[in-house]
């Protein structure tokens, strides 16, 4: 028995969580992955996998088998990449996904540096605002935002999102600038709904450091974030969407930031990898970047005024972000 090549099957069976599309990915036939496994099961003298109608299970053997498995073939794959490529730097394709805005007005006004740094990676950069499957889809790594529910994924803290809300001055004109969250019961809202979900997202603020949700009064709905804060601009009513995002339009004034004093709770934003990729040195350095990029990202920055003016710009890079941001058509989905 091929030891390497039941590892790599059996991995491979427990991320596509099918034996036949495990083999149609190894190039096998289908009835080699059966095989390869009862082979494996008996030489281990353990049951790997419990096999249902409908899906596969990992037993308590299996689970750390697998574990194992995934580590033991990242060092084979991590050996042999640093041997073949000696004296030469990362190289391959790389595929990543992100929200359309942050990679809009935060990754790609960068992006090019990343080339220059790294010719040989070819990028392949997805925008999507529902969170995709790494393994399933072939994504070498992704930002995600939000507490993380997959366990299976290594995640590399890169920051948090700050959440404002604002109004536009003919907005405020018209109904008055609320005091208190009490007062938000009176105004109308633009409503944010769900791409996953479908479900109107409430407006959330941190209250006594607990996250108290105001249900408002709205006849408007959408689910692109773009829209919704050009909502916002044009007076349809309240927002309440990522500082970065709402940072140029308080720049010039087309947005005025209210109840200042009570902030939504800041989300986490992560870079995300399968357990496999962890030592793959494309997607290290593209990790590596990336947590620098948001690190000196000032629309990322609590570091300003009430008016969104950055306290940062000596260096010339918060210019670049806002003329990214000013760009027509640059921002788009920020919520999943």
């Amino acid at each position: 028995m091929d030891r390497l090549q039941a590892m790599q099957v059996f991995t491979k069976i427990v991320e596509m969580n099918s034996f036949s599309r495990a083999a149609d990915a190894l190039s096998l036939p289908h009835a080699s992955t059966t095989t390869i496994i009862k082979n494996l099961e008996a030489h281990l003298r353990v049951r790997l996998l419990q096999r249902t109608t409908r899906r596969l299970n990992l037993t308590p053997e299996g689970a750390e088998y697998y574990e194992r498995c995934v580590r033991i073939l990242a060092e084979i794959d991590e050996t042999e990449d640093s041997l073949s490529n000696s004296g030469k730097g990362p190289r391959g394709k790389l595929r990543i996904d992100m929200p359309g805005s942050i990679g809009r007005l935060i990754v790609m006004p960068r992006l090019l540096e990343f080339r220059e740094r790294f010719p040989d990676i070819d990028l392949m950069v997805g925008f999507g605002d529902r969170p995709v499957d790494l393994v399933q889809d072939g994504v070498d790594c992704a930002i995600r935002v939000g507490e993380l529910e997959d366990s299976s994924l290594v995640a590399r803290r890169l920051g948090e999102l700050q959440t404002l809300t604002a109004a536009s001055p003919a907005y405020i004109g018209r109904h008055g600038e609320p005091a208190n969250l009490d007062d938000l019961r009176q105004h109308l809202a633009v409503q944010y709904f769900s791409n996953r979900t479908g479900r109107i997202k409430d407006m959330n603020f941190v209250v006594d450091q607990t996250t108290t949700a105001v249900k408002m009064q709205g006849a408007l709905a959408v689910n692109d974030a773009e829209a919704y804060v050009m909502c916002g601009v044009k007076g349809a009513g309240i927002v309440q969407a990522p500082q970065f995002m709402l940072l140029p339009h308080l720049r010039s004034g087309e947005l005025v930031e209210v109840l200042p004093q009570w902030k939504p709770r800041p989300m986490p934003i992560a870079a995300v990898y399968p357990h496999n990729r962890h030592l793959a040195p494309k997607v290290r350095v593209f990790v590596d970047w990336i947590a620098l990029v948001f690190e000196k990202c000032p629309l990322m920055s609590s570091n300003r005024d009430i008016q969104g003016r950055c306290r940062i710009d000596e260096t010339g890079y918060e210019a670049d972000f806002y003329n990214a941001a000013r760009a027509p058509g640059a921002p788009a989905q920020a919520y999943a």
